[in-house]
Order: C-alpha cells, then structure tokens, then sequence
C-alpha cells in the first residue's frame, strides 16, 4: 500500500510511534483504539483493543522487528482471535518537502493468510484509516507548519 501525505516526515512517524496519536487514527471510523502497550524499539511490544460499536473488544499484537527514526518501521502483526496468523509488516517513510510517502508492505506465512486478510476487509479498513490520519495529520499540521 502506498499513501502520500501532506506532512512533514517527523510528524508522520509520530502519528505512527506515539500512543496518543496512534488512537485518533488507527482503525475505523466506527471503533475506539485504545493502545494498552507500545514499546518502539527492535524486540518492543505492542498491543492495541479497539471496540466495536457493539462493545465488543477486538485485539491485535505485535513486535518490532526494524526502527529506524523516520525512515522505516518493521513489526509483526497478528489478531489475537487468529493467532498463529502473523503477518510481517514493513513500512518506509519518504520525504517528499512538506509531504511524506509511506509504503507499507505486509509479508505473509501463506496465500491462505493473504486471502483471509484480503476477504476480510483489511483494504478498506487501511484506507479508512489512512482518511483519518490524513485528517489528523491536517489537524496538526496547521499549528507545526
């Protein structure tokens, strides 16, 4: 997935390596995030619950495999209630002036696991979520630029 924001770099990575930022934007529209852990460091943990409208709790988890300050993030993915299903996520941050660049590449264990995270809506869950980073990343960038 690539995405092109109207942002600087730092603030970019920020949205993606603070707590406080990560829940305004992470997930969907309809959901709440809340980020119960989040180590970013090589070996750090994360977890996030988002609940649903109807209450119900979804989590996900997951570790960092790569940080390197502004320019690219490595971490594992997995929905608690599927676990063993880990998806390797990889994502670059490129400077483009006042915008930034993500591409973000997900590495799967089987075309089974693919298929199941592509049927499950994940397409439209990330877009939604990058609408709401954008908006964010608006939000904020009018007091940092």
């Amino acid at each position: 997935m690539e995405r092109m924001f109207d942002a600087p770099r730092q603030l970019v990575w920020d949205a993606f390596t603070k707590a406080e930022m990560l829940e305004k934007w992470w997930g969907l529209r309809s959901t709440t995030t809340k980020v119960e852990k989040l180590e970013v460091r090589v070996g750090g943990k994360y977890r996030f619950l988002q609940t649903d409208p109807t209450g119900t709790v979804h989590a996900f988890r997951g570790e960092f495999t790569a940080v390197s300050p502004i320019d690219a993030l490595g971490y594992t993915f997995e929905y608690e209630p599927m676990a063993g299903h880990i998806v390797q996520d990889d994502v670059t941050f490129e400077d483009h002036g006042r915008q930034t660049k993500i591409v973000a590449v997900m590495t799967f264990t089987s075309k089974m696991d693919r298929d199941g995270m592509v049927n499950s809506g994940m397409e439209y869950g990330a877009a939604e979520s990058y609408d709401m980073l954008d908006e964010l990343l608006a939000e904020l960038g009018a007091s940092v630029i």
